[in-house]
């Protein structure tokens, strides 16, 4: 027979085992996505291979650059409504660009940047932006390793 003091005993580790979700959240759309760019100089066309030739892979940018390059690809493959997406840049590190656009953006982003010859520098040279990766999170662009230093650097 149980006593009303084992009774109670019994009912506080069952409470004490159970525990409450207070709020619970799923993100299906984030309204952002990232986009990793980096650059490329080519030189004038080989006449012998007929093709560009790469000249140097690692071109140090700024953000004004990166704005000018953005803003003009949009501009030519979409018009003024192209040139009014809103593109934030994140990160410029050498090379390497980080940008967060609007997420229903980036089909019409990706392929202007794909479809734009560059921007023409001095001596028959022009730099490129290729895309590297793009995605809706920016952890799964960076990895566990270039993550931290996204932010530090």
């Amino acid at each position: 027979m149980t006593t009303p003091h084992s009774q109670l005993a019994s009912s506080q580790n069952k409470r004490s085992v159970k525990t409450r979700d207070l709020t619970t959240a799923t993100i299906k759309h984030p309204p952002f996505a990232y986009v990793h760019l980096t650059s490329t100089t080519q030189g004038p066309p080989d006449t012998a291979t007929d093709g560009t030739m790469d000249v140097d892979t690692d071109t140090d940018l700024d953000a004004l650059e990166v704005r000018a390059y953005c803003t003009a690809a949009l501009r030519q493959f979409l018009g003024h409504t192209g040139e009014a997406m809103s593109v934030d840049i994140l990160q410029v590190r050498g090379s390497d660009v980080w940008l967060r656009i609007s997420r229903q953006d980036l089909g019409s982003f990706t392929a202007a940047l794909t479809a734009y010859p560059g921007l023409a520098r001095g001596g028959g040279l022009t730099t490129v932006l290729r895309l590297r990766a793009c995605g809706d999170w920016l952890g799964s662009l960076l990895g566990r390793t270039e993550e931290h230093d996204l932010w530090t650097s």
